[in-house]
This record gives C-alpha cells, structure tokens and sequence, in this order.
C-alpha cells in the first residue's frame, strides 16, 4: 500500500491497522510504503505498471482517466448507499476510488483560552466571532488567532468556508456565472472581509511573515493561541501536540464556522484522499479486502478525529460536538468545478492559492499600498473579465 501517511507509518499505527486486519485475513501480508513527496513521486510512478497494490489516488491524475490506472470496485449506485463522496471517484457509473475519510470544516481552538476569556458559547455572527477575539486579546496572554501567514498554504483554508455562511451546496458552482462575487454581501467578500477585518483589528500574531507551521501546533497546544482556521483533519495533529507539551488534547476542540442560516449552522464536508486498487495488482483480492477493511471495520476516521467515509460510521468525540449542536453537514455540488477552475485560472486570481488572501493580510496590516474595497473592486473586474473569456 502507498499512503502519504509518513506519521503514521513512521510510529506503528499503520501497522497496528494491519494486525487488526489480520485477525480476518491472516493470509494477506500488508507493506506499506509511506512517501514524504506523495504526488511527485506516485504521479512519476505510474508511468509504469509498479505502483503498489491499493495507493491513495494523487489529486494530479483526472478522474476521467481512473479507469487506464484502477480496477472497478463496484457501481456508483450499489456503493453511494453505504459511503460518502462516491461521486468523486466515480467515471460512467462505476467507482474506482473510496475516500478514506472525510473532512469537515470548522474552527480550531484551545478550549481552556476561550474559557478564560469569558465565553461559554460559540459564536453565531462575524461580529460575536469578533468580539470573542477581543476578549481572548483583553483577558488572556493568548494570541486569538493565528494565521500562519508564512507557510502559505494555511491561508487557502479560507476558500474552504465558501458555502458555510450561505449553506448553499451550489456556492461554489455558482461563481462559474457570477461576475463579481466580491460584492458587498456576497459570501466571498463576507469571508475575505472577515480576514482582513481580524488582521486590521490587531487580533493576529504580531508578525504573520514569520509564522510557522510547527509554531502553530506548539502554541495552540501550550494556549498560547487561541483560534487556527483549519478544517478537521488538523484536530489529531493539534491534540498530539497538546500531549507532547504536557497538557490535556481534551482543551483542543473544534467550532463550526460563525454564522448561521435558518437558526444553525453549517459545515461543509468533503473527502481526502480516495483509495484505489491497481488495474496491474496481481493481488487484486486481497488489494480489496484491505481497501473495504480500513474503510468499514478500521478505527482510522475515530482515531485522527475524521469524519468517517462510511455513511453508518461513528463520528469522533470531536465531531459529536457538531451534532449535538445541530451542525448541519453540507456536499458542495460540483457540477461547474471544472469551469470555475477555468475561470480561476484565467482570472489569476488563485482562490486556492494563497497569494490573493496574503495581500488582504499585507492590506490590513498595512504593508500593501490600497484598500479592500479597491481591491475587491479589482478581483471582481479580473474574474469578470475571465468568465468571458472562458465562455461561460
């Protein structure tokens, strides 16, 4: 088995998976073969027929092209009954991928910092999310966000909020046709709004140009931090690092986006990686049983705090939080993705990139010349400007 999953392989918990499986599959060896550079190097690997037995599928090879790489593992209707995402891996109603989990989007936030700083409740509204930020700032020693500026990819997390605010599974098809989705009101200028309004407000770190990755785990870990914008998957890594610096992963938790439609909040959910069998497997049975395994009988999805890809799974104490609060999970459409990638592409702009969401932090934080409004003004002329031209 390929995985990207170097942590995990590198401390045994893939390889205590793998014994379990062998309590039901004593005759089937499991290797696996974890890869720090996961998509170069598979990507580059599947030019040729040795690319492992079950691998997560790279996000680089198009899914119109699943079936010249992985075996069928069964209808999309047969499967889409039992598991989430089934679309994503599907290509003329057969399945060549399952996700191995799901992800959910939220917040992340050390529990006993916001505690301190006097809030019992999450918050509903931008303004209430705000306020609570400057609470954290006024009552602990604690940053109340941060943003993770430097390492760059943190910031594309904002991207992952489109469709919370509104709960419309259409928020992301919808701007294949909308010429100018910065608009006032509209959703992506409420979110870029927001960010720029934390950063201007004083409520980040001091610095965003040295912020680090590791910083960020220590920091919320230690409650030094109070808030990390990031979606489920980061909630183990987060309680791990709380373990490591001596204190209770139990005050890492985990809040929905704040704002709410029709009296409750939403969640956008999504998968991360699909496993496929290889169509070159000269194991392609036992390829299968591990792949059906890890994703019906494994403890993977509770462990690392995921949402899990079987639709009858458990969910994790973290993420019974959202449901006993009545967070409603929400499957973006994406019928136009491709055109909107198009779009976005001709555009520039990079709504999953990081460079547009720095320079609204360069903005606030004034190290860039302009205003939002100007520059709000400009995204919506280049994004109009590419829906012409990209036809649509």
């Amino acid at each position: 088995m390929l995985t990207h999953k170097t942590d995990l392989a590198g401390d045994g918990t893939l390889d205590r998976y793998a014994a379990e499986f062998n309590k039901t599959y004593p005759n089937v060896h499991v290797k696996f073969e974890a890869i720090s550079d996961y998509e170069g190097a598979v990507k580059i690997r599947m030019n040729s027929d040795n690319y492992g037995d079950v691998l997560m599928i790279p996000a680089a090879v198009p899914v119109n092209d699943y079936p010249k790489f992985f075996a069928p593992l069964d209808t999309q209707a047969n499967l889409d009954q039992k598991y989430r995402f089934i679309d994503k891996g599907t290509v003329d109603g057969q399945v060549y991928g399952v996700a191995i989990n799901g992800n959910a989007t939220g917040i992340v936030y050390n529990k006993q910092v916001w505690q301190q700083a006097g809030i019992a409740e999450w918050p509903k509204t931008f303004d209430e999310f705000r306020a609570d930020l400057r609470a954290i700032k006024a009552k602990t020693g604690a940053t109340p966000l941060y943003t993770i500026y430097h390492e760059g990819w943190p910031m594309t997390a904002w991207q992952s909020y489109l469709g919370s605010t509104s709960c419309d599974t259409k928020a992301n098809d919808n701007l294949a046709t909308d010429t100018a989705p910065w608009a006032a009101g509209k959703e992506l200028a409420r979110i870029d709004g927001l960010l720029y309004d934390v950063v201007h407000d004083g409520l980040v770190e001091t610095d965003p140009t040295t912020t680090a990755w590791d910083a960020a785990k220590s920091q919320i870990a230690t409650g030094k931090t109070g808030t990390l914008m990031l979606a489920s998957w980061a909630i183990s890594q987060m309680q791990a690092a709380a373990k490591v610096a001596g204190n209770d992963p139990a005050n890492i938790g985990f809040m929905p986006w704040p704002a709410q439609t029709g009296g409750h909040y939403c969640a956008l959910i999504s998968p991360d990686y699909l496993q496929g069998v290889s169509i070159h497997s000269k194991h392609k049975e036992a390829a299968r049983a591990w792949l059906d395994w890890f994703v019906d009988k494994s403890t993977y999805a509770q462990d690392q705090s995921l949402l899990p890809t079987l639709r009858s799974g458990p969910l994790p104490a973290t993420l019974q939080a959202y449901q006993g609060a009545g967070v409603q999970f929400v499957e973006l459409s994406q019928a136009r993705n491709a055109q909107v990638s198009k779009i976005d592409n001709e555009s520039e702009i990079g709504l999953n990139k990081p460079d547009y969401r720095q320079h609204i932090v360069d903005l606030a934080r004034g190290a860039a010349g302009g205003g939002l409004e100007a520059y709000f003004g400009e995204l919506n002329r280049k994004w109009a400007a590419a829906i012409k031209s990209a036809g649509s």
